[in-house]
């Protein structure tokens, strides 16, 4: 049976999934960046990877079909839906000192915290343990100078992508509380999340 996680616009949620299972991440409202991360649920120390997938992809993006590794180089997702196909690996998670020295608003909601709390029921005991996340939805284009750019995503109320687990896995995602600058429209919105069994 199909479970369903509800993710606030600007907020965090943590679940986990089975190998086999389906995750089903739903823009609903749209042009709003997911930040997500993932443990091996038998071992904390094994984490979803950017660095192992960069290098065995040689690719800024992914894609549909991309084989997402962990921090051992073992597969850990693989997408296997994809609507929109606009998607970040290279950019950190916002936390609380970016909102305090480069915008001057502490205590701004951010997703490093976001996906740190959450995690604490299920044994993530520090926020340095949290790897630097997948941002779906999220669009940085490389620009002219070589710097990464990050503007509103392209996604329309309802885009999703589909990740199958190639091992038991548990996630924290953050719906991006950024409403300073471009990146979610300024107005961080919801995500729905739809946890299915299937293919193994």
């Amino acid at each position: 049976m199909a479970r369903s996680v509800h993710v606030p616009g600007g907020h965090g949620r943590a679940f986990a999934a089975k190998a086999g299972d389906l995750i089903k991440l739903i823009d609903v409202k749209g042009r709003q960046a997911l930040d997500f991360v993932a443990f091996n649920a038998d071992d904390l120390s094994e984490t979803l990877s950017s660095v192992e997938t960069r290098r065995a992809l040689l690719s800024l993006y992914i894609k549909l079909g991309d084989v997402l590794l962990s921090s051992r180089g073992r597969p850990m997702f693989e997408i296997v839906e994809d609507t929109i196909g606009v998607h970040d690996y290279a950019v950190p998670a916002c936390d609380w000192s970016r909102f305090a020295v480069e915008f001057s608003v502490p205590g701004h909601r951010n997703c490093l915290d976001n996906m740190f709390e959450p995690l604490g029921a299920f044994g993530v005991a520090s926020p340095l343990k949290v790897p630097e996340p997948f941002n779906f939805f999220q669009s940085s284009p490389v620009v002219e100078d070589g710097r990464t750019a990050v503007i509103d995503p392209p996604s329309r109320p309802g885009d999703y992508v589909v990740l199958a687990c190639r091992m038991d896995v548990t996630c924290a995602v953050s719906s991006c509380p950024q409403d300073i600058i471009p990146g979610n429209g300024l107005v961080p919105t919801e995500f729905a999340i739809e946890i299915a069994a299937g293919r193994d």
